[in-house]
């Protein structure tokens, strides 16, 4: 069994590449606690690999994966061949998920929420260090013990409404 200690950035890199890097410049500030073992980093992908090559680089990621971010933005939703692929992945070996919302709504927002994760166990949180820092450090093990009750569906964070 594969020790799984990453987390799994998942987002739109047409769209959404400025919030993911704007996630690694917090875990690089030394002025705050951010951090979290980046999944990308344990494999390199090259611009032209053949989808089933790449698909099979992403699953080697999810498999040492702890727990998965969406940054759920505008288009998220509407992508099929690589993002909801892998929110199909996270769902299938049963990998913790964070929604994090660019628009900052601190609920599931239907509108723009993937349908695949809408009504799954998964939080949902605001676009900012402390919430999703607080989603790495606490759902985990939330998720854990919520999907052993038998509990489904979304959730959030209260303290984190507007």
């Amino acid at each position: 069994m594969t020790y799984r200690n990453k987390t799994y950035v998942c987002f739109d890199a047409d769209n959404d590449m400025e919030s993911y890097e704007e996630m690694l410049k917090w875990k690089d500030d030394d002025r705050n606690d951010f951090n979290f073992y980046n999944a990308h980093d344990l494999n390199n992908l090259r611009d032209g690999s053949l989808e089933d090559t790449i698909k099979r680089k992403l699953r080697e990621r999810l498999n040492n994966t702890k727990v998965m971010v969406v940054l759920v933005g505008e288009k998220t939703k509407n992508l099929h061949k690589f993002v909801r692929w892998e929110q199909e992945v996270a769902l299938e070996k049963e990998i913790p998920i964070i929604a994090a919302n660019l628009n900052e709504k601190n609920r599931c927002d239907n509108d723009l929420c993937p349908p695949i994760i809408r009504d799954e166990l998964v939080v949902h949180v605001p676009f900012d260090l402390k919430p999703i820092q607080t989603a790495l450090d606490n759902w985990p093990d939330e998720y854990l013990k919520l999907k052993k009750d038998g509990i489904s569906g979304p959730r959030y964070y209260s303290n984190f409404d507007r």
